[in-house]
């Protein structure tokens, strides 16, 4: 209820004006809460042809790994009834090339970097963080890719014990300053008793939800449509799992920033994040469909705050109203 009353509070003040859409997570401040879900925006400037960077909130970047990875054998991506399957395998050109070819061109960019990064050791995890601390004035945060489906070595198989997450997150804390974020899939399995042990080990923040393990058949063939077999599905099909873990994960934890993602196509999507409480919407699969969506949504939130009378979007933010709760005789 109070929020309720908040929210008509500023909304018999406001008149038309602009809308505060600014969004914190650990000490980081941006302009809105409209970013990309990693993998799914290039690695440079591929969507710079559609999108002005500097609009958005954030960029995350798609992993990056110490090494060199070609990823999974083709094919490797096939469409799903509201959602696609992928078992990309987090292909990418190593820390190296990153360092040589990338933060030069993001250095150019007035948008908080958040580097997604992953690892099968230890190691990997620390090698990677002193690296990228190193450029701490493009690299705004580092988010740890803890949960995907498609890599057997590093990804759920090898997270699936709570006492590695705990020390993955621990190791990074030690070797940098920078706000770190845990990427959690439901395939690790209760997220939100490892949301509170990312919060317990010094994570700043986490991201939810990677995509879920599914599997596609081609009747005719009777082969699976991915070479990998399984691989990570995403879309509209998964937005509901997502937005409960958001919703369930704020519950519990008020104070631990969260990254949504998660099926969100339109502004109406993003919206239902935020009012669950989440601090940035991450767009994935919509950047396929779309190259413009992250503009649409951020312009649709915008829009629907001032015709809401909405000054600031704090004052949307986890304003959920729950129904009163009602005895059966």
């Amino acid at each position: 209820m109070k929020s309720t009353v908040k929210v008509r509070k500023f909304a018999m003040k406001t008149s038309s004006g602009d809308v505060n859409l600014t969004s914190r997570i650990a000490g980081l401040v941006f302009k809105n809460p409209v970013t990309v879900a990693s993998g799914t925006f290039g690695t440079k400037g591929e969507f710079s042809d559609c999108v002005d960077y500097a609009k958005l909130g954030a960029v995350i970047t798609k992993t990056i790994t110490v090494n060199p990875r070609k990823g999974n054998p083709m094919p490797r991506i096939c469409e799903t009834p509201s959602g696609m399957l992928n078992a990309i395998g987090l292909q990418n050109k190593g820390l190296q090339d990153f360092l040589e070819t990338k933060i030069p061109y993001f250095a150019g960019i007035k948008t908080p970097l958040i580097v997604n990064i992953a690892g099968e050791e230890d190691q990997d995890f620390k090698t990677l963080t002193r690296a990228l601390h190193r450029h701490k004035k493009v690299v705004r945060a580092l988010e740890l890719n803890l949960s995907c489906p498609n890599v057997e070595a590093g990804g759920v198989s090898f997270m699936r014990k709570r006492k590695k997450i705990d020390r993955i997150v621990r190791t990074v804390k030690n070797e940098t300053d920078l706000p770190v974020i845990a990427k959690l899939s439901p395939e690790l399995g209760d997220v939100i008793e490892i949301a509170g042990l990312v919060a317990a080990s010094g994570g700043n923040a986490v991201s939810l939800i990677n995509t879920l393990k599914g599997l596609s058949i081609d009747i005719r063939t009777r082969r699976p449509r991915l070479a990998n077999i399984t691989g990570g599905l995403s879309g509209p099909a998964i937005r509901p799992v997502a937005l409960r873990y958001v919703y369930e994960v704020k519950r519990r934890y008020p104070q631990l920033p969260v990254i949504a993602s998660g099926g969100i196509l339109t502004a109406a999507d993003a919206l239902e994040f935020l009012i669950a409480g989440a601090e940035l919407v991450a767009l994935g699969t919509a950047n396929f469909v779309n190259p413009s969506a992250t503009l649409d949504v951020l312009d649709g939130i915008r829009s629907f705050c001032q015709e809401q009378k909405i000054d600031s979007l704090d004052d949307l933010r986890g304003s959920l109203q729950l129904p009163e709760k009602k005895t059966c005789w």
